[in-house]
């Protein structure tokens, strides 16, 4: 069986609409004096309104690239890629994006970084200064509206970032290894508030991330890329029940879903097993 009809079959379609449709997807980037590098290889890819992807794989398989080229912030080399039924060829504003880092601009305060998203667009902050509030109380900032991002702790910056990534409220929220810089106790909480964000308001999600765990607790389907270049080499539908706290480490498909993903690492050589 090819690794493209492994991945149809384990993740059946769902009869939502399409939001992101990618068709025989490859790019290959060209650096002037240096020789091509083949980053991503036949990406096809259906993501129906609402649903929480994420992405897992070793790093340099084009995880981010592809979400660059989704966004619409890189040309790419062949194939097609669409958002809610309209061509990429150029960035894409109905979107928001939250990086690995925050990117805060360090003199204006937590509400106002948030705002500054509505300026660049050319919208009136202040019509959405309700709105902000309302987004910081659901991420346990708002009694920090006012502190410089230098008074505020790793993952109070980020919480910060995905604020101002759905302050216009936009139907897609891509995700590029948000949570990598944190430490290990941030990382989970901010992947339980995550979760009830998502939960709270449906976005669709793309997630990247070099986490089983993170990938296979968060999503709704996860896709496990091959190295470079980058191929689904498995797409894997998620059923347990949410929310998935702490405990959902001990569900029987939590456990199950992680050592077939560590397993088809271990086959590609991106894992290996400790020596005896």
């Amino acid at each position: 069986m090819s690794a493209k009809q492994e991945a149809r079959e384990s993740a059946p379609p769902s009869s939502s609409q399409p939001c992101i449709e990618i068709e025989g997807l490859t790019h290959t980037f060209l650096p002037r004096g240096k020789s091509p590098t083949r980053a991503l290889e036949q990406i096809d890819l259906t993501i129906p309104q609402g649903e929480f992807v994420a992405i897992v794989g070793p790093s340099g398989c084009g995880k981010s690239t592809l979400l660059r080229i989704i966004a619409g912030l890189l040309p790419f080399s062949s194939g097609k890629v669409r958002l809610n039924g309209h061509d990429v060829n150029g960035p894409q504003t109905d979107l928001g994006i939250v990086f690995q880092s925050p990117v805060l601009l360090d003199w204006r305060s937590v509400i106002d970084n948030v705002l500054v998203q509505l300026e660049l667009r050319g919208l009136d902050p202040e019509a959405y200064r309700a709105r902000a509030s309302e987004l910081l109380d659901k991420v346990g900032l708002l009694e920090f509206s006012d502190r410089l991002p230098r008074e505020l702790s790793g993952g109070m910056r980020q919480r910060t970032a995905i604020v101002r990534g759905l302050i216009h409220n936009p139907p897609i929220l891509m995700m590029d290894e948000p949570f990598g810089a944190l430490d290990a106790l941030t990382r989970e909480q901010m992947r339980i508030d995550l979760e009830q964000i998502w939960i709270q308001t449906k976005k669709t999600v793309l997630f990247i991330t070099h986490s089983i765990d993170e990938a296979v607790l968060l999503a709704d389907r996860v896709l496990v890329m091959t190295p470079r270049p980058g191929r689904v080499e498995r797409d894997i539908r998620i059923t347990m029940p949410r929310p998935r706290g702490i405990e959902a480490r001990k569900n029987p498909e939590f456990i199950k879903v992680n050592e077939e993903i560590t397993e088809i690492f271990l086959k590609r050589g991106v894992l290996h097993r400790a020596k005896t």
